[in-house]
């Protein structure tokens, strides 16, 4: 099964989203359900669920939708696209049951090994007949990747005019956010199905796409542009694929020093180590792979003290500061040493993941939004000690800063208040202003032009926007219409690792 970047629009699993896998009632008969998928949906999705024209039906690749909704998309279907209404050819209990189907675990949980992918690979463009340098007048360090969730596409927007330089469809559900190649020329997408792809920003078009399992966590490219690691949770592995073309070089199962299979929970690149970081989900370990010279990419381990979910570094990439949504608070983890050497004191769900860092009073911080509690929390990096937790309407997700800006924006993700954007003064760790772009749609994810004099902030909605700010006087400059944008990342601050955005 192999899907092309000028594949067919998107069916069932367009709308579907992201939904927590959830088993149907013990006494739930799936006979004539499994009967009406085989009917009507293997076409698409595989006989498997594994995907084909349309993505993946498995739970692990499902997304955060409400039931109600997945009931709406396959009786309504879905405009500009292949998914057709079957509210005519199912009854509103056929639907129901579907829905139950969709979201429970397979009996005979599908499979992907190293030939599914070598299979899956494909070449869009020929390298060698294409421009080295941008065919475009953009400034190629100062473009934006925009992921449309709403519509499963990707705008490439011009940081200085704010204008669209392109827009292609995507794979489902991009996740993990896009990485880039050193020199900025290419970027590479993870799926949440387990599609690869990279793009050339240079020509504007998509070169080669391989699949690298069922449910992918995220990836990430070495400093030297060799190399392409994802961590997937179905299969519980690591797939290294080369940068070039993006063909497979091994897939490395993780298997905890215990015994114990897991699933991957991040994959960063630490560009002064010339090395892979990668956190294990059900094994207390966090794995180190060189890529420097000649690599074999045998995984250092380093033993944590709790289960790990995400991870940030510090400015010199000497620690992670490693959470875990099993437990509370999080923990130190020296990458020389190999050993954890302390708590981080942090109440509730911090998602370090999405923390930045910067100089105050000269000393480096390290701020965390919490998704479970309405604070931000500010760290010692020299002490490792709580300097201030900061009040917030509400738990937030993403934490964005420039090192030109004066602020930290922050939002209120989760919970009634998701309308919210705080600007947290740096120096003061004072809440200076809150906005509400849109009020009643939810506000989130900053990202700083590379100069920093200007930031776009997305509002996930169905009728939402990209809305782009002034970053001193904080006035609106230009609001685009789009739906649910929920991540953008500029070139040049993601490949200078700049302060202020996650890696």
């Amino acid at each position: 099964m192999r899907l092309t970047f000028d594949w067919r629009p998107l069916t069932l699993l367009g709308v579907l989203g992201f939904a927590s896998s959830a088993m149907a009632a013990d006494n739930t008969d799936f006979t004539e359900t499994q009967q009406l998928y085989e009917q009507h949906c293997t076409v698409c999705h595989g006989a498997q669920r594994i995907g084909g024209a349309g993505p993946a039906l498995l739970p692990e690749s499902l997304g955060r939708i409400k039931k109600a909704e997945a009931s709406k998309a396959i009786s309504e279907g879905r405009p500009a696209s292949q998914m057709a209404a079957y509210k005519d050819i199912l009854s509103p209990a056929q639907i129901e049951n579907m829905v139950e189907y969709l979201y429970t675990p397979s009996e005979n949980p599908p499979s992907w090994s190293d030939a599914d992918t070598r299979n899956s690979h494909h070449i869009l463009a020929d390298l060698s007949t294409l421009a080295t340098t941008p065919q475009h007048t953009s400034d190629p360090l100062n473009l934006f990747v925009v992921v449309e969730a709403g519509t499963h596409h990707v705008t490439v927007l011009d940081g200085d005019t704010f204008e669209s330089i392109a827009r292609f469809q995507s794979h489902f559900a991009l996740h993990g956010g896009p990485k880039f190649s050193p020199d900025g020329r290419f970027v590479y997408f993870a799926s949440r199905d387990g599609w690869v792809s990279k793009y050339d920003l240079n020509n504007l078009t998509m070169i080669a796409e391989t699949r690298v399992g069922l449910n992918t966590r995220n990836l990430a490219v070495s400093n030297d542009g060799r190399w392409v690691l994802a961590g997937n949770y179905l299969p519980g592995n690591l797939v290294l694929l080369n940068a070039s073309d993006l063909t497979l070089v091994k897939s490395i199962p993780t298997i905890g020093a215990d015994g114990t299979s897991s699933r991957v929970s991040a994959v960063y690149t630490a560009p002064p180590r010339d090395s892979f970081v990668v956190a294990l989900k059900d094994t207390k370990e966090a794995w180190e792979l060189s890529y420097a010279g000649t690599p074999d990419f045998t995984p250092r381990r380093i033993i944590a003290q709790d289960f790990l979910d995400d991870f940030s570094f510090t400015p010199d990439y000497r620690y992670l500061l490693a959470t875990s949504r099993k437990a509370h608070g999080g923990q130190v983890i020296d990458l020389d040493t190999g050993k954890s050497i302390t708590d981080i004191p942090l109440p509730g769900m911090p998602h370090l993941g999405s923390g930045i860092y910067w100089k105050r009073n000269g000393e480096w911080v390290f701020a965390t939004p919490n998704i479970s509690k309405g604070l931000i929390s500010v760290l010692d990096l020299k002490t490792w000690k709580l300097i201030k937790e900061i009040p917030t309407e509400g738990p937030g997700f993403f934490m964005r800063s420039h090192i030109n800006s004066k602020y930290a924006w922050t939002d209120v993700f989760f919970g009634p208040n998701q309308e919210v954007v705080h600007l947290i003064d740096k120096q003061t760790l004072e809440i200076a202003h809150t906005l509400r772009p849109m009020p009643g749609k939810n506000a989130a994810h900053v990202e700083f032009t590379n100069d920093g004099s200007h930031l776009i902030l997305s509002v996930w909605d169905t009728d939402g926007a990209l809305i782009v700010y002034d970053a001193k006087t904080l006035k609106e400059v230009k609001r685009i219409p789009m739906n649910k944008p929920s991540g953008k990342y500029n070139v040049g601050n993601k490949i200078e690792f700049a302060e202020g955005t996650s890696h």
